[in-house]
């Protein structure tokens, strides 16, 4: 690639070979035209007569005698996938030098541990579907609701459990209770885009599920995008046979993560957490009816103002097409 400095684009080594080569004229009269040395041009018009394109080669040298042998780096990489250890500590093991280890792991892109599986310690592999629509995720995440007066991450354990055991309308079933017992929130997360859409229930049954299911596709209808297919976990709102039975009326292709795999479907995992930290505990609610009323504008701001470091720090939003008033 040029340098920004250069003197000749590709384009003008095309016509300085083509001024030289095919009409005639004098390199140096073709050097002082184009302000650059007679070398360069006579460089150019060689290659060019050669049949060889106008373009940088690589710097690249043939061979490299030094280069850590293959074998050395295949150990290197099987030491660092099953123990997990850093450079200095693969060093002492296959007696390269650290600079080197760390050459290696880079070149192998697996110079992070965060780069591995923790379970398996395999490379992970991101991937992403060309288009909005072209798959969405689902999942429920459960947190606890908040008693009246705030929880106990905000005001302690004590105090926390005090606003517990006063909050109004407290049965001897707390599962049951709305105040009490869980909040579940079904999220849907578009692969492409990531821009979000989540509900608040007090269950994660399969009635709820499909119905965030269809309120969902029409609220990404609205937004020029159409579902083609879903991935969720094995939970049992997920392989009922009501789930499997809507999906086939809206036509969208279902599928499921292995089982005991929820790196597959890690977008959603990690939205979650992220749903968590700017909502769900990001501040002192003082009731659970506060925190679930946050939800909607937090969502606005996650989908149309928080930057996204998966796309180019962007927000998911601006990765639709054919929004109302995106073109005005």
């Amino acid at each position: 690639m040029s340098h920004a400095n250069a003197a000749l684009t590709p384009r003008a080594r095309l016509k300085v070979a083509q001024l030289v080569v095919d009409q005639g004229v004098p390199i140096r009269e073709v050097a002082a035209r184009f302000q650059c040395s007679w070398p360069t041009v006579k460089r150019w018009a060689s290659r060019y007569a050669a049949g060889q394109p106008p373009t940088d080669r690589s710097s690249r040298p043939h061979t490299s005698p030094a280069k850590t042998p293959a074998a050395t780096t295949k150990r290197i990489v099987s030491l660092r996938l099953r123990k997990r250890i850093g450079p200095v500590q693969l060093a002492a093991l296959t007696g390269v030098a650290p600079s080197t280890e760390h050459r290696v792991l880079r070149r192998c892109h697996i110079s992070r541990l965060s780069y591995l599986d923790r379970a398996t310690g395999d490379p992970v592999r991101s991937y992403e579907h060309p288009r909005p629509g072209a798959m969405i995720h689902v999942d429920v995440k459960k947190l606890g609701n908040i008693p009246d007066g705030g929880g106990w991450r905000f005001v302690g354990r004590a105090q926390g459990i005090r606003n517990r055991a006063r909050t109004k309308g407290k049965p001897k079933n707390r599962h049951h209770n709305p105040k009490m017992g869980y909040a579940f929130v079904h999220s849907v997360i578009d692969d492409h885009s990531r821009v979000a859409y989540a509900e608040i229930h007090d269950d994660e049954t399969a009635a709820t599920a499909v119905t965030v299911l269809r309120r969902s596709v029409i609220w990404f209808a609205d937004r020029g995008v159409t579902v083609e297919r879903v991935l969720s976990d094995n939970g049992a709102a997920y392989v009922s046979h009501l789930w499997r039975d809507t999906c086939a009326e809206l036509r969208i292709k279902h599928s499921r993560t292995r089982p005991r795999r929820p790196q597959t479907n890690g977008k959603i995992e990690r939205f979650h957490r992220t749903l968590a930290d700017g909502w769900g505990y990001a501040r002192c609610y003082v009731s659970e009816a506060e925190r679930r009323a946050a939800l909607s504008a937090w969502l606005h701001t996650y989908n149309h103002h928080r930057p996204h470091t998966a796309i180019g720090n962007k927000p998911p939003i601006t990765r639709l097409i054919n929004l109302p008033g995106q073109y005005n």
